[in-house]
Formats: C-alpha cells, structure tokens, sequence
C-alpha cells in the first residue's frame, strides 16, 4: 500500500512535532512541616487537616520531599510527641524529610552564627527520628529562600551545610501559593460555617489551582529563554489547609501539561543546578532561573510577565502583596 504524498507529509510534521515536545520534569517540595500555620490552626482540628493532607498526597502517588520546622513541634519549648508523630506518618509513607531550620529564622535578619545554629536545632527531633529507619537528612532549604547578601556569605554557608551533610535544595517554581493558603485559612477558622463561607472557601481552591499552574507555564518559559530547555523544576508548596484539599488536583494539572514528577535528586542532575544560588545579593529570595538571570544581568524585561495573585485573595489574607 503506497501513501498518497500528502499523507506522508502529515506523519512527518507530526513526528517532528512531538518529538520538539520539551522534556518535562518537576521535583515537588513541601514546606513547614508538620504544618505551616501551627500556632494558629485550631488544635481540635489538626489531626483532620493533617490526615487530609496525608490522603492527598497519597492520591498523587509521587515523590515530595518535605522540609521541616522543628520549632513547630514544641508547645513552650516542649516536644509534643502528636507532632512528632505527623512526621512519622510522612516517613511511614515514604517521603524524604529535610531540614528548614528550628525557627524558620531570616538569615539576612540574623546572620550568619545565629543562622546556622538554628539549622543545628532543626535536627535535634529529626536527625534520631530518621536514623530510626537507618536514615539521615540530607535537604536543606532555606527559609523565605535567603541564602546570603553576599558571595562570602553564600559560599560561608554552603560550607557549612556541605560539613553537616546538606544539599542545598533550590526553588526554580516560586509563587504565592502561601498567600492563597492564608486567605484559605482566614476563611475556614475565621467565618461561620454558612453557605457564604463554603462558596468562598470553593472559590479559592478553584482559582488556586490555574493559579499555580500558570506559575509553572511562566517559569519554564524562563528557563527556555534562559537555558534554551527545559529545566527539571523545584515547586515550592507548604504543608496546609489549602493543599490539604488541592494537591492531588495540582499534581494532576501539571502531569496534564506533559511534566513528569520526578524525585528531587533526579531533578538536580541537571547541570544548570551546578550555578548554585549565586547572582543575586538583595534581601529577598527569588526563584533560582532569576537568580541566574541577574548573574547574566538580563534586562527588566526580562522578568515581565509572571502571574499574580488576585487582589481578593491578597485582601482575604490579610497581606499587601505576594
């Protein structure tokens, strides 16, 4: 059977088509834990909130590795053994543990000493609890992702971290997803249990997740103007009301994208993860392609274009911007 040309042409652009297809791959983290809103979730309710995060994460059925804030396990500096145990849960399932630090501490705030105490506290309760299973925490993230104002500082902590068996691990996927999860969590503590509230609480999950996704669209955007490919991504999300209902809908809108979730290991092979985090010395923490972007020196607009949170969210969380 012979092809009339025309088809064969058809087969040959849809070849050429798929196989120009970027190779998608993103690594998901999760912050916070055992849970970012600690000290403000109603005690009665956090074993639920934290059991529905758990089912969601299960319904995923891929890899997260998740960064814990030890401080959050103390009531006046006591280790509540129910905390630990959410932890516990999160090894039991399979998932890597990393340090963020005791007190989620600002290191440009602090400083170095202090800082770096602080991630030595942030292994007190999590250190022994992996070596349960014959494990040790090899993660670091840093908190509001400030790694130092300075080359010397940058390159002094790392250091540091590298001599106590630390992996720096680096965000390329920022966003406000956490503005979105505080103006969940207003309205879920903070509203009468009325129809009003639940469209609210609706309303928020559904523009949350498109939300997210465009960030996702957005930052490999920068990486092909960047790198001229796709990079393996780092999302950043937190351990929270809003993911406890969400995630699973997110992990399936990226996979809808093409993305392959993959382990954070996997992820950092890619050489451009061997830039580190050096190129940027202002006192906020951006995502690490805008981070190589300004060691370019990359024009302003460079930059346009990122998705933001709606004002009725920011106005909802009780914040004046993302």
């Amino acid at each position: 059977m012979r092809f009339p040309m025309t088809a064969w042409l058809l087969v040959l652009l849809a070849f050429g088509a798929h196989a120009a297809e970027p190779d998608r791959r993103i690594a998901i983290t999760i912050d916070d834990l055992p849970w970012q809103r600690m000290d403000k979730t109603p005690a009665a309710d956090l074993p639920l909130r934290h059991a529905q995060l758990m089912a969601q994460l299960k319904q995923a059925g891929v890899p997260v590795v998740g960064f814990v804030n030890e401080g959050k396990l103390e009531i006046d500096g006591q280790v509540q053994p129910a905390r630990v145990a959410m932890l516990r849960d999160w090894r039991e399932a399979g998932y890597e543990l990393g340090n963020h630090t005791r007190g989620h501490l600002d290191l440009h705030a602090v400083g170095l000493p202090a800082f770096q105490q602080d991630v030595l506290d942030g292994e007190r309760t999590l250190r022994p609890l992996l070596a349960e299973r014959g494990q040790v925490p090899r993660w670091f993230r840093h908190p509001y992702l400030r790694a130092g104002r300075t080359p010397e500082e940058r390159a002094a902590l790392s250091a540091f971290l590298d001599q106590h068996g630390y992996r720096i691990a680096p965000v390329t996927v920022d966003n406000g997803e956490w503005v979105w999860a505080f103006a969940y969590a207003n309205v879920l503590d903070g509203q009468p249990d009325t129809p009003e509230r639940a469209a609210t609480l609706e309303r928020l999950r559904r523009g949350y997740v498109p939300y997210m996704l465009n960030k996702v669209d957005y930052y490999e955007r920068q990486s092909q103007a960047l790198l001229g490919y796709a990079l393996p991504q780092v999302w950043l999300l937190h351990a929270n009301e809003l993911n406890a209902v969400a995630y699973a809908d997110l992990v399936a809108g990226v996979q809808r994208r093409g993305y392959r979730v993959v382990t954070l290991d996997e992820a950092m092979r890619d050489p451009a993860y061997a830039r580190g985090e050096d190129g940027y010395n202002g006192r906020y923490g951006p995502s690490w392609l805008h981070r190589w972007a300004m060691a370019e020196k990359k024009p302003k607009d460079f930059y346009a274009g990122e998705p933001e949170v709606p004002g009725w969210v920011l106005q909802l969380a009780g914040v004046a911007s993302e």
